[in-house]
C-alpha cells in the first residue's frame, strides 16, 4: 500500500507542482519544496496529504536502506502508525510529513534527511 502512495505522489508532484521525485535521496529536497506549496495552498486535507508524501518519504528510506513498513506505535501515543523499520531504528515518515505540514520550516526534509544518514551510514547494497 505504501509503495503505491509513494508512486501516486511521484505522479501528483510531476504533474500539479513540476517536481520530479524518483526515490533518489536528492528528490527528498524536491519533496520538501512540494510540501511548502501544498502548506501555503488554501485548504488541503490534511490526513491525506501526511499519507501521500509520508509513504513518499518513507519509501525513499525504505529503498535507500532496504528497510521494512511495520507498524508501530509512535512515542507519547496511543495508536499504531506505520514506521520504517531500518537494522532496529524506527522511522516515523508520516508523522515528519505531519509536523512538516503544521509547524512549518523547522521540520524541514532536508534537515531530517541528513540526520537519517549520519545515523544510519551508506545506503544498503541489493544485488
Amino acid at each position: 500500500m505504501m509503495e503505491g502512495y509513494a508512486k501516486a505522489a511521484a505522479d501528483v508532484a510531476a504533474s500539479e507542482f513540476r517536481q520530479k521525485l524518483d526515490l533518489s535521496a536528492e528528490s527528498v529536497d524536491a519533496l520538501d519544496e512540494v510540501l511548502i506549496m501544498v502548506g501555503e495552498g488554501p485548504e488541503f486535507d490534511l490526513e491525506f496529504e501526511v499519507r501521500l508524501w509520508g509513504s513518499y518519504l518513507g519509501e525513499v528510506v525504505r529503498d535507500r536502506y532496504a528497510g521494512t513498513w511495520e507498524m508501530y506505535v509512535y512515542p507519547g501515543g496511543n495508536t499504531a502508525v506505520p514506521a520504517v523499520n531500518v537494522r532496529g531504528s524506527r522511522l516515523f515518515p508520516l508523522m515528519k510529513v505531519y509536523r512538516r505540514l503544521t509547524e512549518g520550516d523547522e521540520e524541514d526534509l532536508r534537515t531530517f534527511f541528513s540526520k537519517i544518514t549520519e545515523r544510519l551510514g551508506k545506503p544498503a547494497r541489493v544485488n
